[in-house]
């Protein structure tokens, strides 16, 4: 796990450490271990390491492998079996790291080496014998990947700062980003962003950058929704049998994830069904003194501010070496400003300072983490779910405004109406998010609508919501967090699940009978909750004053992204019904969190 950068140009220019490093200093926290550059006239790479396999200098990057340079940013999990099968086609090894594997790889099939790859990445190839520049991003999304369009060339980082450094990309809002961004909670679909001057690759593809300037991308992997053939032997054929499947699928995704790294593995465990089945299986593998970290806050009048009481019986069910931390509302806002400069884009997720304050303990324990994210997306954990799944069951799949009315209602923060009231003129755009999801519900290779949403889900919203808000939050301090219910062998067998085994008893019905006899029954049976983070929610006091400030102050004001009298209208009763979206998340926390995001990340005046 580390963090990446380069550069290449086709205007005469070259390329120049004195560039890469502000972009390396913007991602040391990623990589705290190592750090190193690579620079070949036009071309340059750039490389913070984090060391979890092959600890030696023999994992340095950026790597050499004759005439190719990469930098790489995550794990192959399958990198071992990689090695055996290119080494009996010939390949020598200088090292035990899975960075060298895909050298190799590449060198034996091509950009195909991705189709190969089971884990997460993003990386760049300096093919120096086609004159090429390869990008990869992993097939869910869980490795970001950022690009930059600058004079005469184009730059590449794992997070926007980094591009930022250099202070020569555009900054301006972009409107396109600004709709996702207040429609779908903080989620902007790649190739967007919130700003006009960076980009970011699309999970599951790849892409060439030419010493022209043309560029051009590959969609290497479709997730496909559908229901297998029962004349296949190997298909499923019962309720049982479905679990069964799964429950080894999972079993071999935790497995992975454990046994990748030279380096002990912990659990941010949260007292959730998914957390704590992670643990199970671990502890069903035989995994001893397994390490585990559990974060809470403050109580607030309406809502508790831990699961504690849930996360202990996990502890005393599995014995497992526990560490808790119980943060208070007065710790909370000081540090929200650590979490909000380490984000990569505005994230409104109201465990992002969460998943901050915890990283911070646990990395002075552990390099490696796993996390439950993704379970709920890939079984059906939500409740807005079966509400679609109802609305849209009759409907016609290639529909898009159908599809669009069974959907909207439930998810969407806003409408475009709303949006355009909200928004001030000169960012109005038409209603791309609702082009853009009906477009992606209506794709083919799904059967039911449930199975549309849980795709779209699984493949755009969580990769920009959860799993990015983790990856941040966590190399922020150096921890690698793995997500095995994002395994994709995993996610392509749950997709062909039938509908109705992920709906039963208010959703997640396959995990919950894995669970059941191996996690405490009062974990499985209890009602689906977020992460507590009162303070966030309901937004009062101190908090609520610090939002005010940040929305009505100069810098907001000069930007104009927001009308003023529909800005009065939240700061003047935040917790109105109508000022909570869909999903309950407050409007005013929305506003305000990308007002401080642009003003500490893109005007740095905070």
């Amino acid at each position: 796990m580390c963090g990446i950068c380069g550069e290449i140009y086709w205007d005469g220019q070259l390329a120049t450490e004195s560039r890469l490093k502000p972009m390396l200093a913007a991602l040391e926290k990623r990589g705290p271990d190592d750090g190193g550059t690579w620079v070949q006239d036009h071309v340059g790479l750039g490389h913070r390491r984090l060391s979890i396999i092959d600890l030696t200098d023999g994992g340095h990057q950026p790597m050499r492998d004759q005439a190719l340079s990469l930098v790489f940013n995550g794990c192959i999990y399958n990198y071992q079996a990689l090695k055996i099968e290119l080494q009996e086609l010939g390949h020598e090894f200088a090292s035990h790291s899975d960075t060298e594997v895909i050298l190799k790889a590449y060198r034996q099939w091509g950009m195909d080496c991705v189709s190969r790859f089971e884990g997460m990445f993003a990386f760049a190839i300096w093919d120096d014998d086609n004159h090429q520049l390869l990008l990869a991003r992993d097939r869910m999304g869980i490795k970001p990947l950022y690009y930059a369009p600058v004079k005469g060339g184009v730059r590449f980082a794992s997070n926007t700062q980094a591009l930022l450094a250099e202070g020569d990309v555009d900054t301006s809002v972009d409107p396109i980003g600004l709709h996702h961004q207040l429609t779908l909670h903080a989620v902007i679909p790649a190739p967007h962003t919130i700003l006009k001057g960076v980009r970011k690759l699309e999970p599951g593809h790849w892409m060439i950058v030419n010493p022209d300037g043309q560029i051009f991308k590959k969609r290497y992997w479709f997730l496909e929704a559908q229901r297998p053939a029962l004349n296949e032997e190997s298909t499923p054929k019962t309720q049982q049998a479905w679990v069964d499947a799964i429950h080894e699928s999972l079993k071999d995704a935790v497995h992975k994830r454990l046994t990748a790294a030279d380096v002990p593995v912990g659990v941010l465990l949260s007292g959730g069904l998914d957390s704590s089945l992670i643990v199970g299986l671990l502890h069903e593998a035989g995994v001893e003194n397994i390490k585990t970290f559990s974060i809470g806050f403050e109580d607030a009048p309406e809502e508790k501010g831990s699961e504690f009481e849930f996360s202990d019986k996990v502890v005393e069910r599995f014995n497992t070496d526990h560490k808790q931390y119980l943060i208070s509302n007065d710790d909370v806002l000081p540090r929200l400003h650590e979490a909000v400069e380490a984000m990569s884009e505005p994230m409104v997720g109201q465990d992002a300072i969460a998943f901050y304050l915890l990283s911070e303990q646990v990395a002075q324990d552990v390099k490696v983490v796993m996390s439950g994210q993704g379970a709920d997306e890939v079984f059906g954990g939500y409740f807005w779910y079966g509400k679609m799944a109802e609305a849209g069951r009759q409907i016609d799949l290639q529909d898009m405004e159908s599809a669009l009315n069974a959907f909207r209602p439930f998810y969407f923060d806003r409408s475009h109406e709303e949006w355009l009231s909200v928004i001030n003129p000169q960012y109005h755009v038409h209603d791309v998010t609702s082009d853009y999801v009906g477009h992606r519900l209506t794709e083919p290779g799904a059967d039911t609508f449930l199975d549309q949403v849980l795709r779209l889900d699984v493949t755009t919203l969580i990769v920009d919501d959860p799993v990015k808000r983790v990856d941040n939050m966590t190399m922020a301090w150096g921890l690698e967090a793995r997500v095995p219910f994002l395994d994709h062998k995993l996610v392509e067998l749950a997709m062909s699940a039938p509908d109705e085994l992920k709906l039963i008893d208010g959703g997640k019905f396959i995990l919950k009978e894995i669970a059941r006899g191996l996690v405490p029954d009062e974990i499985i049976d209890r009602p689906k909750v977020a992460f507590p983070m009162p303070a966030l929610k309901y937004v009062r006091g101190e908090f609520y004053e610090f939002m005010k400030k940040i929305l009505t102050s100069p810098q907001a004001k000069a930007r104009g992204l927001f009308n003023e009298q529909a800005l009065q209208k939240l700061l003047d009763d935040p917790e109105a019904p109508e000022n909570f979206t869909a999903i309950q998340g407050s409007k005013l926390w929305h506003a305000a969190l990308l007002e401080f995001w642009l003003q500490k990340n893109v005007d740095k005046t905070l």
